[in-house]
């Protein structure tokens, strides 16, 4: 991964069927591996949000980004790093209560990886926790060593910008604008 930085791209688009397809075919010819991938409607109607990190240099990921961008059913695609967002990432681990009642106190988990209990029973202990990658591999870690991880899952990235509002927002108020002002001079 020499000279490589984990971006993050976001791609608002129609729900259309095969866009994603689409998108990750412009990965594979550059021979890019898709990190992480999250889908879920955005703040505004009838648009989807596409999350996708990879990591890759910047030229390479200007141009996938402009080659997502000229799909059709893609509004717009934006690339960031870490330093522009805010993301997370949600994991659940599931364990033997058993195993993990013989470690102690079930708190001392729970308060130092700020990780919840989702349920318990006598047979299975499930936890989730949200965080940085990092902060969800540091409890599987602990959790694997000292009782073992029965299951495990890890979300994709899902990440907003720290801008006022979403990118967005301000192309689709300028793309109005435009229409209204051109309906007031055509008519």
């Amino acid at each position: 991964m020499d000279n490589k930085t984990l971006y993050t791209i976001t791609v608002f688009s129609e729900n259309t069927v095969g866009l994603l397809n689409q998108i990750t075919i412009i990965f594979t010819r550059r021979r890019l591996n898709i990190e992480t991938l999250s889908v879920s409607p955005s703040a505004i109607e009838g648009i989807h949000k596409f999350t996708i990190t990879v990591f890759s240099d910047s030229d390479t990921i200007t141009k996938v980004v402009k080659q997502i961008d000229k799909r059709v059913g893609v509004i717009k695609a934006y690339c960031n790093t870490d330093e522009g967002l805010v993301h997370q990432e949600i994991a659940m681990y599931k364990v033997a209560t058993d195993r993990l009642l013989q470690l102690g106190s079930i708190e001392d988990i729970v308060s130092r990886y700020n990780a919840h209990v989702v349920e318990m029973t006598r047979d299975l202990t499930v936890f989730s926790k949200t965080g940085h990658h990092a902060d969800t591999q540091a409890m599987f870690k602990e959790l694997s060593e000292k009782v073992g991880v029965l299951q495990f899952i890890r979300s994709g990235r899902v990440a907003i910008t720290r801008e006022k509002v979403e990118r967005l927002s301000d192309m689709l108020a300028v793309m109005e604008e435009k229409i209204r002002r051109d309906r007031m001079q055509y008519g």
